[in-house]
């Protein structure tokens, strides 16, 4: 008993000297990591962690706008491969939708369609909108401003040549590691710290700006600031009157925050919403910037934002993921655990997939990206 003692006493010795480091070295975030993924049963961020985090509500307005359904609607079967796929993977909503109707829509038990899950990185695509709302809007002069202009901290050296279209197309040349498992990682620190600000104002721009495609999660979050100071609201606030309410969601959303003092919006991920409200973001882009008869963005941003940037890279427009899959032109919100509204505008159909993993990598996308696409169109061709 004595000796159990002794090292029950050794081990929160060793606990609390931890505790002690991490403030010491200013790693203290980790300990809200500690409570809110491994204390809470998980190894990573999960689609329902927005609730142990300060959010923002988006708030819908008072005549939301009902997605039309198919005459044959939920009628279809689907295919043995989806469904392995999506018991595979975790799938908590699947949606088909051509036409701008839905054909098809499916949920896990404990999910429906008024279900809210984290989006992660679909909410790049979402705060490049609200880049093109604010150039629309006259707060943001084109995608050629400085960020300087906004952020004055940004606007020496390197730094100074660094612009808006930058940050959206992921060409910023920020000395930030896109790493997702290392808890020392400044990707770990911008999603647990209560000081998101102060972070994005510690990084540099080290390499030249605007030549080259490179995923790094910080180049949004310095966008979303430079929206916030642009426009002097909250994100939250701004994408509410901008997209939400004229859009006709059906739901408020809510914005995940690094503290309730800071109120600072991760930009970069963490738009906690539903299947049906993510895909009228596609509906959107699919149609030039027009919804329900209403130009919301202009033409020429939504084209620019769905194709290339860069010649010797094809994968990344400004905030969208683009796929040739089946020979068609495709552009893709995504998110890190398989979240995904995938537009196809030559047909007029979108796939919608939220869940909590995705597979394995095959080139710019998982394989199961390729699955979802492939078994919707059978199940179209099918129902046709």
């Amino acid at each position: 008993m004595k000796i159990i003692k002794k090292l029950l006493k050794g081990l929160l010795a060793i606990v609390l000297l931890c505790v002690v480091l991490l403030y010491i070295f200013d790693y203290d975030y980790i300990l809200k990591g500690v409570r809110v993924v491994y204390m809470t049963g998980h190894t990573t961020a999960y689609i329902d962690d927005y609730t142990y985090f300060d959010n923002h509500v988006v708030e819908k307005g008072d005549k939301p706008i009902p997605w039309k359904l198919h005459a044959n609607y939920n009628t279809m079967t689907p295919t043995e491969r989806l469904k392995t796929t999506n018991d595979a993977m975790g799938t908590v909503a699947f949606m088909i939708i051509k036409n701008e109707e839905i054909w098809y829509e499916d949920y896990a038990e404990g999910y429906g369609t008024e279900s809210k899950t984290n989006s992660f990185s679909m909410a790049k695509s979402i705060t490049t909108a609200l880049l093109g709302k604010a150039i629309m809007d006259g707060y943001i002069k084109n995608l050629d401003q400085p960020i300087g202009d906004f952020l004055p901290k940004f606007s020496e050296g390197l730094a100074a040549k660094t612009t808006v279209g930058d940050l959206s197309s992921m060409s910023s040349g920020l000395n930030w590691t896109e790493h997702y498992t290392s808890p020392f990682s400044i990707t770990a620190r911008a999603y647990y710290d209560p000081e998101l600000r102060d972070v994005m104002n510690g990084l540099e721009v080290v390499n030249e700006p605007g030549k080259e495609f490179e995923y790094l999660s910080g180049s949004t979050q310095l966008l979303g600031m430079v929206i916030e100071k642009a426009t002097g609201k909250t994100l939250s606030q701004y994408l509410s009157e901008s997209f939400w309410k004229p859009m006709g969601m059906e739901q408020d959303a809510l914005w995940q925050v690094d503290s309730e003092d800071s109120g600072m919006e991760k930009t970069y991920c963490c738009i906690a919403s539903n299947a049906r409200d993510f895909a009228r973001f596609g509906v959107l882009f699919k149609n030039d910037g027009e919804f329900n008869g209403k130009q919301i963005l202009p033409k020429e941003f939504t084209k620019i934002a769905t194709q290339k940037r860069f010649e010797n890279d094809d994968m990344y427009g400004y905030g969208f993921w683009l796929s040739d899959h089946l020979s068609k032109d495709i552009f893709v919100m995504r998110g890190i655990l398989g979240q995904y509204v995938i537009t196809i505008p030559e047909d007029n159909v979108i796939i919608v997939r939220l869940g909590h993993h995705r597979g394995g990598p095959q080139g710019s996308f998982s394989e199961d990206f390729f699955i979802y696409i492939e078994e919707a169109y059978k199940m179209l061709e099918n129902a046709s």
